[in-house]
């Protein structure tokens, strides 16, 4: 990530620039190719007001932010909490996006009815099922599953996007089978 100052009508202390480039870093995690991204700071002075002004580039992003304040130090905190928001509601809806595509995928099973050998073995499924499983991260399935009076759950892995299952073991944990390992 390439990070380029521009300061108008005051000399910096280094301070300052070590602090907001500081600040500024914490984008990278937002960020899709690190490597590629453009942020342009712009910061200045008008009589009493601090402002900062920012521009963030990256392969389909561009965004940008201004903020003025009293202290440059609280105008750079509040642009960088300011871009982001913007990134983290962009991320959000690029997930929701994904998981309207994923949220189409159903997992069935059928019914089978078996006879096995000897006295009386003969067994059948008598249940079909069909779902969408739900998209959640491994640790909320456990919560759900602990809830829940079942002996198991399955659910779309939100990290991976491949089904995954949880289930109670006789211990009392969890496992979990991820058909993706």
């Amino acid at each position: 990530m390439n990070i380029a100052f521009n300061f108008k009508n005051f000399d910096p202390s280094d301070h300052l620039k070590d602090y907001a480039e500081k600040r500024f870093e914490k984008l990278e995690k937002y960020l899709a190719n690190h490597d590629a991204a453009e942020v342009q700071v712009n910061l200045s002075v008008e009589k009493i007001r601090q402002m900062v002004e920012v521009i963030v580039s990256d392969d389909n992003l561009h965004l940008s932010a201004n903020e003025s304040a009293d202290d440059m130090y609280s105008a750079i905190d509040l642009v960088v909490d300011k871009i982001v928001a913007q990134m983290k509601r962009i991320r959000e809806k690029q997930k929701s996006k994904r998981a309207a595509k994923t949220a189409d995928k159903s997992v069935r099973h059928e019914v089978f009815s078996f006879v096995g050998e000897g006295e009386d073995k003969s067994k059948s499924i008598v249940a079909t099922d069909s779902f969408s499983p739900k998209p959640m991260d491994i640790e909320e399935a456990a919560m759900q599953l602990e809830t829940l009076d079942y002996e198991f759950l399955v659910f779309r892995n939100a990290e991976t996007e491949r089904v995954n299952v949880v289930y109670r073991r006789r211990d009392g944990n969890f496992g979990i089978i991820d058909p993706g390992l």
